[in-house]
């Protein structure tokens, strides 16, 4: 069993989370935004940490990120797979000691390039979505990047000694959810250009070896 913590803090935006929930084959569904403690995660054979409006530097959330920084801790110590998405990607770096930064809005299709092997990139075509205003500007203890974006060096990264990775874009971002962002421009790519679901299914494959 997977378990999806949903960090969207905008119940209306709250339509990420779900759709990663839907794409896993075997997952548990938790919205994880305000006071509520997150599960114990010796229950499960992996986590994700989904997107959220929010920002990781912001005080007045720092209440409930808390028990994730634990959380993301814990995983390490248990080598108990995880994985981040977006805000999970810069939660989980945040976490570690990194840096996280404001950026400007971009909601569309980028082009990323992978720097090193990663499991979880395999196979998984450069073109993918992404929704954030953020950016990781300095890995937390242990990371390396995997991947980058013309304007980010540190677009995805991995874990030195434990099953971790984290994306900027969203994989589970598909054409089922894509009217749902106000700004969402595909630009010059389609859908049929990308394959970033594969980063669900990576991720799955590997909880169940």
């Amino acid at each position: 069993m997977i378990l999806v913590l949903d960090n969207e803090v905008q119940p209306d935006y709250r339509f990420l989370g779900p759709e990663i929930d839907r794409l896993l084959p075997d997952s548990e569904y938790v919205v994880a935004a305000g006071d509520k403690e997150p599960p114990e995660p010796d229950a499960y054979d992996g986590i994700v940490l989904s997107g959220s409006t929010a920002s990781v530097y912001e005080i007045e959330h720092q209440s409930w990120l808390e028990p994730q920084y634990d959380l993301i801790e814990r995983c390490i110590d248990k080598q108990i797979p995880l994985l981040g998405i977006c805000f999970g990607h810069q939660q989980v770096n945040y976490a570690l000691g990194g840096q996280v930064e404001e950026d400007c809005r971009r909601s569309r299709f980028i082009e990323m390039e992978q720097t090193n092997s990663d499991e979880i990139l395999t196979d998984v075509e450069p073109i993918v979505p992404v929704l954030h205003s953020d950016l990781v500007t300095e890995l937390g203890s242990g990371m390396e990047a995997t991947a980058k974006a013309s304007y980010n060096e540190f677009f995805c990264s991995t874990h030195h000694d434990a099953p971790l990775w984290t994306v900027q874009f969203h994989p589970e971002f598909t054409t089922r959810v894509s009217d749902r962002p106000s700004d969402w421009n595909p630009d010059e790519y389609t859908f049929a250009d990308s394959n970033a679901t594969l980063v669900l299914e990576n991720f799955a494959n590997y909880c169940k070896s």
